[in-house]
């Protein structure tokens, strides 16, 4: 039976998967004009680092994860400011679905917007965005969405953390939604086929979060946590890595290295098949240990917090065997978490009836956990 089982959530995974045809392959690109303004830069000269990218990158992630404090560090935005706006999709497949495009016409929510300390060229992406769903109280979260999650994915969540008593920020990710540049129709600028331009996206990534729980805080919310789905749980675990305000996160899908999902995972195949001629997965591994978890269970590990790690049995894209790893190190540090394995898989966790189940996990571990 459960070989059975397999088989039936492994075809459903790539049905799923296959529903996004709109993905595009690019070479690879080390983006060095990306760490020009980043910290722990060690004056590497413009002539060293384009002889050698590879070194180049290397280095700069030891010094990054060994002075990690330094390079997430930011400056509190002073534009904090709540925005009445219509509700949009921001769908990032090819033909866009019609059904939820009509549920959110003429609906309006409220959004934080502030200028992202994180610098990039596209303006668009720099006007940082957060859904707000109010709830009275001391406790509020972050919520970060999947990798081109569209901008009413989670919403429902969210409504349920209210009626908890529970506050959210539902956070655009960068180049995500309202954040895309016109030039893309899909988040690739966030995880793509340049190393400096993937690291710059987390980095940003990050401090837009940190500065979300300065916002929450100056509203009297003073229990904070965070939430991360895919993508987003990689966010959420080098915010709460740095930032001792985080006491309760939600890891929903976790992996140990940033590049072992994008070289094994189903939804990256368009990445790996454009630079997989040019790096292989140490390499990767090596140029983009600063975006990983597994590089911060030390600065993850100096504040105490309840930790919740969800993941699918089945899951073609965070493998499950990198979730177990993880699993292992909260283990072997004795970490306070809790580990629910669901029996579906990546994109199986977003449909029913494993939605609900994933949903109801993540709401019954906030209402105590704080």
């Amino acid at each position: 039976m459960s070989s059975r089982y397999a088989q039936w959530m492994y075809a459903w995974e790539n049905r799923l998967t296959a529903v996004d045809n709109n993905r595009v392959v690019r070479p690879l690109e080390w983006g060095l004009e990306w760490a020009q303004n980043w910290p722990c830069r060690n004056g590497c000269s413009p002539t060293e680092a384009a002889n050698d990218p590879a070194r180049f990158f290397l280095e700069f992630n030891r010094r990054i994860v060994a002075r990690s404090d330094e390079f997430y560090a930011y400056a509190q935005p002073a534009d904090f400011r709540i925005e009445k706006r219509e509700v949009k999709v921001f769908s990032t497949r090819e033909i866009p679905d019609p059904k939820l495009e009509a549920k959110v016409k003429e609906t309006y929510a409220e959004f934080l917007r502030f200028t992202s300390p994180g610098k990039t060229p596209y303006a668009e992406n720099d006007l940082a965005n957060a859904r707000w769903f109010p709830a009275p109280g001391r406790r509020a979260v972050v919520l970060l969405p999947h990798w081109n999650s569209d901008a009413i994915a989670y919403t429902s969540l969210c409504r349920v953390l209210n009626m908890l008593g529970i506050a959210v920020l539902r956070m655009s990710m960068p180049y995500h939604d309202i954040r895309m540049p016109a030039e893309i129709s899909r988040a690739d600028y966030a995880v793509s086929s340049s190393i400096g331009r993937t690291l710059d996206a987390v980095r940003q990534g990050v401090i837009d979060v940190r500065c979300c729980l300065d916002w929450l805080e100056q509203q009297g919310y003073s229990k904070l946590g965070i939430v991360g789905t895919s993508l987003g749980s990689c966010y959420a675990f080098i915010a709460a890595a740095h930032d001792r305000r985080i006491r309760v996160a939600v890891f929903n899908h976790a992996s140990t290295y940033f590049a072992d999902v994008v070289w094994h995972g189903q939804s990256t195949r368009h990445i790996r098949q454009g630079i997989e001629s040019e790096i292989d997965l140490e390499t990767l591994r090596k140029s983009w240990l600063a975006a990983s978890p597994m590089a911060y269970f030390h600065q993850f590990s100096r504040w105490p917090r309840k930790s919740l790690i969800i993941y699918g049995k089945y899951d073609l894209t965070f493998l499950p065997e990198l979730s177990r790893q993880i699993v292992a190190e909260f283990v072997r540090r004795q970490l306070d978490h809790k580990v629910v394995a669901l029996p579906c898989g990546h994109y199986t966790l977003g449909e029913a009836p494993y939605s609900y189940v994933d949903g109801w996990q993540m709401a019954s571990f906030l209402r105590t956990a704080f």
